[in-house]
């Protein structure tokens, strides 16, 4: 391939590299070995004159070539996706490979059915959810869209709010039955508290232990709130979770509801390159409206 001319194949490969972080994986993607996947980049980094991606132990990163690159690319990608739609006579689907990066209670309670209607209606699409407590990196392709608690304030993103959410002091009932009336936390002085670990908590919307008039570290706490589902589940404390969580569980009451009502907020996130990206918006337009649904009672 003679240096300046780009082939479409190349740039899939590119995408999928992107994505997924290691030959292998994109390979696998497309139907590829990871040679043939490592040639194609190779040639891409020719044609172009740079070095497209950072080999390291993690895996392959995109430089700032890469980043560079990564926008016309998807604009291409959207191009061929409608120009096969009008070729075949059918609706344009989605294609390719998502990651949705949120926190664990909301990849386990907000977005199981979203990702499903996702597939579901879109059979070319890959669906990958990370539950991390941490906001991947948008600018190094870590993750395409991100829900957070805090609109982030830098960066090259864009941000959209999707809802407002509410959170309530739970206890399991028999544990509540065990205490007698609950008129003020004065009467939970004996039952231990679940929560966030302090220096752990990544997103301060969410340090709220201080909050229930309790000073220091529950008695049990993690940086996951799956964790804390868990031990509230299993009557070993009280704990402060979100309402879409509370609703699911039967088995847990809701305690001192006029004196214990937080206000949080659910922000969707992309990078501005991805703004502009038809894809990805739709994408973002299913998981917005599938979280706003599941959070209305």
């Amino acid at each position: 391939m003679r240096k300046g001319t780009l082939k479409w194949d190349d740039l899939r490969v590119f995408l999928a590299v992107v994505r997924e972080g290691r030959l292998q994986s994109a390979g696998k993607l497309l139907g590829l070995d990871p040679t043939t996947a490592g040639r194609r980049i190779a040639a891409l980094e020719t044609a172009l004159g740079q070095r497209l991606f950072e080999r390291t132990a993690d895996g392959y990163v995109p430089t700032e070539a890469g980043r560079e690159l990564v926008a016309p690319a998807q604009a291409m990608e959207a191009q061929a996706a409608a120009l096969l739609g009008a070729a075949t006579g059918k609706a344009e689907g989605l294609s390719g490979t998502v990651r949705i990066n949120a926190p664990d209670g909301v990849t386990n309670y907000l977005l199981v059915d979203a990702c499903e209607a996702l597939v579901r209606d879109n059979p070319d699409l890959q669906v990958q959810v990370v539950a991390v407590p941490r906001v991947f990196s948008m600018s190094q392709g870590e993750a395409d869209l991100t829900i957070t608690v805090s609109p982030p304030t830098t960066g090259r993103l864009t941000v959209r709010k999707i809802a407002d959410y509410r959170l309530h002091l739970y206890a399991r009932a028999d544990l509540v039955a065990a205490v007698g009336p609950v008129r003020t936390m004065e009467d939970l002085r004996g039952v231990r508290g679940i929560g966030y670990i302090s220096d752990m908590v990544f997103d301060r919307e969410l340090d709220y232990y201080s909050m229930i008039g309790r000073e220091g570290e529950p008695a049990l706490s993690s940086n996951s709130l799956i964790t804390q589902i868990r031990w509230c589940l299993s009557g070993y404390g009280i704990c402060i979770l979100p309402e879409f969580i509370g609703r699911r569980h039967a088995e847990l009451v809701e305690l001192l509801a006029d004196d214990i009502r937080l206000t949080r907020s659910f922000y969707l996130v992309l990078h501005q390159k991805d703004a502009r990206d038809d894809r990805i918006n739709r994408m973002a337009d299913v998981v917005v409206r599938w979280v706003r649904d599941a959070l209305t009672p």
